[in-house]
């Protein structure tokens, strides 16, 4: 009997190695083959590229932040009416209880139905307080930003993923200057400041380029995006875009609930004056 209860112990610990396995190949912490980035020294999603250093934030910081008056609600915890999924004809079925909306099994990404110019964007969210997966198959999720500028979600507590695909990170590009993330199931924030990539007569005059602070802690300062985002290959200015976008949350099979998400123009100064 002893014997038996070793031997199904055994098999039990090499099923579970077995799965983990399966995990990383699937979620890898990084990569060693994918293309250079324009700076010639990491490559995307490089497994070697220094992962950023833990700041422990504050408690709370922007949390529950009410609207400014000229701010545009998109979510304000009862309904999903300013939300539409990116599929056509396909219903937004994330679910909304508690004040909050959730990711559900097979729900779909979404995305404003309104489009907005260079903004200020506030959002909070919260990764599974269950923790399942590995890398990116664990609390994943992003703003992404026209659909063409993602500034990742990811649960980045104790979580080996690769640099530039870490929590706030730009996605695919750079990593956030330091890793803010809470606990799992914890309420966190982002403030996320953007001007959007400028054309002219079909020629790119002025790149993409973001503020973020997670938590309170700042992640990036005015850092132009070396293009749209891909995964595994270099992002580029391919073709321009409208100075107008939605904003995009992902699904990526993972619970992720968001809470208290307003937005607002940025606007100029002589346009602002009374």
């Amino acid at each position: 009997m002893k014997t038996n209860k070793t031997l199904l112990a055994s098999l039990a610990a090499l099923a579970v190695a077995s799965l983990l396995n399966a995990a990383d190949k699937k979620h890898p912490t990084g990569y060693t083959d994918t293309p250079l980035l324009p700076d010639g020294k990491w490559r995307v999603h490089d497994d070697n590229r220094p992962r950023p250093s833990v700041v422990k934030s504050g408690e709370t910081f922007s949390h529950l932040a009410p609207p400014p008056s000229d701010a545009t609600v998109l979510f304000d915890g009862t309904n999903l009416d300013n939300w539409v999924n990116t599929k056509p004809n396909k219903p937004v079925a994330w679910k909304v209880e508690n004040g909050y909306m959730e990711v559900t099994p097979k729900s779909g990404t979404i995305k404003t139905k309104d489009n907005f110019g260079d903004f200020q964007l506030h959002l909070e969210f919260a990764t599974p307080a269950e923790v399942k997966g590995v890398s990116q198959g664990r609390g994943n999720s992003g703003v992404i930003i026209y659909g063409s500028y993602e500034v990742q979600l990811l649960d980045s507590f104790n979580n080996k993923s690769y640099a530039d695909g870490q929590c706030g990170a730009m996605y695919g590009q750079f990593p956030p200057l330091w890793n803010a993330a809470k606990k799992p199931g914890s309420w966190q924030t982002y403030d996320i400041i953007f001007e959007t990539a400028r054309w002219k007569d079909g020629k790119l005059v002025k790149k993409a380029n973001v503020t973020v602070l997670h938590n309170g802690v700042l992640l990036h300062h005015r850092k132009e995006f070396i293009g749209t985002v891909k995964h595994k290959k270099v992002a580029n200015y391919a073709k321009p875009h409208p100075p107008e976008g939605p904003i995009v949350l992902q699904d990526h099979g993972n619970p992720m609930r968001f809470r208290n998400i307003w937005i607002r123009n940025i606007g100029s100064y002589d346009a602002n004056a009374e």
